[in-house]
């Protein structure tokens, strides 16, 4: 199908081939195209320039997007979508008081996410799923990462892959999965850390080889849960069936993990509320890609990821939504965006570049998605009219998105 949009008012992230992240002083710099056309067919973007320049061509639609803005859709690098239930019980015991931590010591948190997924059915998971995908790609988000990690069994975690495995296949969203059992450890393996690795290392990792069902391997990398050397030993394992690292590291505590995840090469850091210089540098002599979770940070009400520090430091930075039912319970990446403008002190042009082309090379698809580029995926955010760039995030609790596009689809 082909299909031209004109009159856009603002093209937003229109980038060469080639670039595949932005770092330091480059995030503050978001290419534009202003008053333009762009031109979609076989699913990707075709062309694009000024409304001046516009070709005749034979087209099936026509979208007139006149006082709108054109941008990428967002790519959301870290979330727990595929869950069962809610913790809303645990909302309330924050608001009275217990920590995050407390609460998990007590049985709740993963634990309590995890006793809920084992007693619900595979269809089940994925109905629940599914709804909240579709609520994300109506916001804007045109690629995601997913993690199990709330089965803590070999055949919980399974069942959590093969949910996602089915997202993928029934929606048109680039999906990317994620291995994450070791989230925490199983109450059985309270006393018996090593017991639990091995039943990652011997059983989990190679049946999910087996099913091809994860791209990506991750850790809970902390005080209280699993640690540096821990991390590196189910990595490692992980990496000989081919699946690329991705570390939860310093949420809490910084107890190494962003040193050991460089030296494994892992696509991404994530988390990275507490940081000290020594983990900056490390991140800047690597290719590893820090990730911010902003709204687990509001949500918790921990410290924010210095995101001004990294970038000044020269660092790249991604934003994502760490989707899940007991530190950040929204997939808005809207939200995001304008939380890391006003608690991270993010410029709204580093904030879009970290949703979009540096959230998609912490999926390893800034080849195919993040960007405005000829031969990119035409995964679109039509805005509604708008002012200028800068209200997406100043107006954070409205809806500004008019429609979304995926690959070359309008989503209804």
């Amino acid at each position: 199908m082909k299909i031209v949009i004109i009159n856009i008012k603002e093209l937003v992230q229109v980038r060469e081939n080639g670039v595949l992240k932005v770092s330091g002083s480059e995030m503050n710099e978001l290419p534009t195209i202003k008053n333009a056309y762009l031109f979609i067919e076989n699913n990707c973007i075709a062309d694009y320039g000024e409304m001046v320049n516009c070709p005749s061509i034979n087209i099936d639609a026509t979208i007139d997007a006149t006082g709108k803005m054109v941008l990428p859709t967002w790519c959301d690098s870290h979330t727990h979508l595929v869950y069962a239930g809610n913790r809303e019980q645990e909302f309330v015991d924050r608001i009275n008081g217990l920590s995050y931590e407390e609460i998990a010591n007590r049985g709740g948190g993963i634990l309590n996410s995890a006793k809920i997924l084992n007693e619900t059915s595979e269809e089940d998971l994925y109905n629940q799923s599914k709804k909240r995908l579709e609520e994300v790609i109506k916001l804007g988000t045109g690629a995601i990462e997913i993690k199990s990690g709330y089965g803590l069994s070999v055949e919980g975690e399974i069942k959590m892959l093969r949910v996602i495995k089915k997202l993928k296949e029934n929606y048109p969203i680039e999906i990317k999965t994620t291995f994450l059992g070791a989230h925490a450890f199983p109450i059985e393996f309270k006393n018996n850390h090593q017991g639990y690795i091995d039943l990652i290392i011997n059983e989990m990792i190679p049946a999910i080889a087996n099913e091809n069902l994860a791209d990506f391997i991750d850790v809970f990398c902390e005080s209280g849960y699993f640690s540096v050397s821990e991390t590196e030993q189910i990595m490692e394992a992980g990496n000989k069936f081919g699946l690329i690292s991705k570390i939860h590291v310093n949420q809490f505590n910084a107890i190494g993990g962003v040193k050991a995840a460089v030296k494994i090469n892992a696509l991404s850091v994530d988390h990275l509320e507490v940081m000290n210089n020594e983990d900056i540098a490390i991140l800047k002599n690597s290719e590893t890609m820090p990730v911010a979770l902003p709204t687990c940070s509001y949500f918790l009400g921990i410290p924010y990821t210095p995101a001004r520090e990294m970038i000044e430091s020269g660092l790249p930075l991604a934003l994502a939504t760490d989707f899940n039912p007991g530190s950040s319970p929204s997939g808005n990446m809207n939200f995001v965006v304008a939380t890391a403008c006003i608690k991270m002190k993010m410029t709204p042009e580093e904030a879009i570049n970290a949703a979009t082309i540096n959230g998609a090379f912490a999926m390893n698809i800034s080849k195919t998605h993040g960007s405005i580029t000829i031969g990119k995926k035409a995964n679109l955010i039509i805005t509604k009219p708008i002012n200028s760039l800068y209200e997406l995030p100043y107006a954070f609790g409205s809806n500004l998105i008019d429609s979304v596009i995926i690959e070359g689809k309008i989503i209804k």
